[in-house]
């Protein structure tokens, strides 16, 4: 019977807690250790306990700041974006509120880029711009109420790249579209670049394939008319008569 206890025993016992006895201050040097070295999941793991352990001080606010970069760079943004939004409802007037809406659209800035990345690889009309957006509005939250903020000018340069990239997206599939003969939706395409990204680069080929589109349509007083915006707001452009190759650089290439 006592072997039989002692065997029931070492079948139940669990893998040793080694921060049970741990201090806040060393869960969180332990904590920003491994996340120093690249070991995220261990310091995801070392910040959740310092949060249960520290629960209502300034180093559980910051322990929920450091998972939600950790997760963010152990390629789960998902989880980030559910940590720093957490952390903002909860800590509404916390002096790193700018940080962490910076956080927050770094997130989905670079998760968006990877998107463009693989754009090749899957039906350009099915593209999903969430995660642009999201990351757009949370630098814009960050500009407009922390304008001081030492993470504003940053966000602000992102936030010009990202309306650039959206106004290249519109395009890269207007072109796509017209290239394969589909000329309403290649117009209708292109007209939203035109609509909602005013005065950037991309606008110049979105009208230009309008132009072609009406042309191939055979709508001339359409196209006509396009043609004269578009030299009226570019007059030195080559599209009329370089064609699409008067564009050099590769669409994404808009920074």
């Amino acid at each position: 019977m006592a072997g039989a206890a002692l065997l029931l025993s070492g079948c139940s016992s669990t893998p040793e807690d080694k921060a049970a006895n741990w201090s806040p201050n060393k869960i969180y040097a332990e904590a920003k250790d491994e996340l120093n070295s690249g070991s995220y999941d261990k310091a995801v793991t070392l910040f959740e306990k310092l949060e249960g352990r520290a629960a209502g001080t300034p180093l559980a606010q910051q322990a929920q700041l450091d998972k939600a970069y950790a997760q963010y760079k152990s390629g789960e943004p998902a989880q980030a974006i559910a940590t720093l939004d957490r952390f903002m409802k909860l800590h509404p007037a916390s002096p790193a509120l700018d940080y962490a809406l910076y956080l927050k659209g770094i997130v989905n800035f670079n998760d968006d880029l990877g998107m463009f990345a693989s754009i090749t690889r899957q039906d350009l009309a099915e593209r999903d711009q969430k995660a642009s957006k999201e990351s757009f509005e949370a630098f814009k939250d960050l500009t407009t109420r922390f304008p001081a903020s030492r993470y504003a000018p940053d966000a602000g340069q992102r936030m010009n790249y990202i309306v650039n990239s959206l106004a290249q997206y519109e395009v890269h599939v207007a072109r796509y579209y017209y290239h394969r003969g589909a000329y309403v939706a290649a117009i209708n395409r292109a007209q939203i670049a035109v609509s909602d990204y005013q005065g950037v680069p991309a606008v110049e080929e979105a009208l230009f394939i309008i132009v072609e589109s009406y042309d191939a349509l055979g709508m001339t007083q359409l196209r006509d008319d396009t043609k004269r915006v578009l030299v009226k707001n570019y007059p030195q452009t080559e599209y009329l008569t370089r064609g699409f190759k008067a564009s050099s650089d590769p669409w994404w290439k808009v920074w």
